[in-house]
């Protein structure tokens, strides 16, 4: 994350430079996150495992990817994730979806409609199960400064 933000610095040379370093990562560990993507603070990876996240993507403040995660898009935007969300192993998520903030994407599921906010959701395709239960898969929060 350190590459990807550095590397929509205004200034050319740091940009430049930050873009090399970035294309090498992200070959090196198979995660695919263009610089265009907007990404909040507090977004973590967490296991090694190819991600491929669409350009036009924007994911909130302290947000999960597991491994194997797809965020893409065939015809124009992608999907809107917002704070909180832990999305599971191996998830896809499809087209111009909005995942409201704190939610639960379950192992396996495929997203091809909008998850309210507070939600678990499981299944192909994505179904909210609940809205009641909260979830502890979020401990590495980004605290904004006081």
């Amino acid at each position: 994350m350190v590459w990807h933000r550095i590397a929509q610095s205004d200034n050319s040379v740091v940009c430049r430079t930050a873009r090399l370093f970035l294309s090498l990562k992200m070959r090196k560990f198979g995660i695919q996150i263009p610089v265009e993507t907007s990404i909040g603070l507090g977004f973590y990876i967490g296991h090694g495992g190819p991600c491929v996240v669409h350009h036009t993507a924007t994911i909130g403040n302290n947000c999960n990817i597991s491994q194997y995660v797809t965020i893409g898009a065939t015809l124009g935007k992608s999907a809107s994730i917002g704070d909180e969300v832990y999305i599971g192993p191996n998830v896809c998520i499809v087209e111009e979806v909005t995942i409201g903030s704190r939610s639960l994407i379950g192992a396996g599921a495929v997203v091809t409609r909008n998850i309210p906010a507070g939600s678990t959701a499981v299944g192909v395709p994505a179904r909210p199960t609940d809205k009641a239960r909260q979830h502890n898969f979020i401990t590495n929060r980004w605290l904004p400064a006081m």
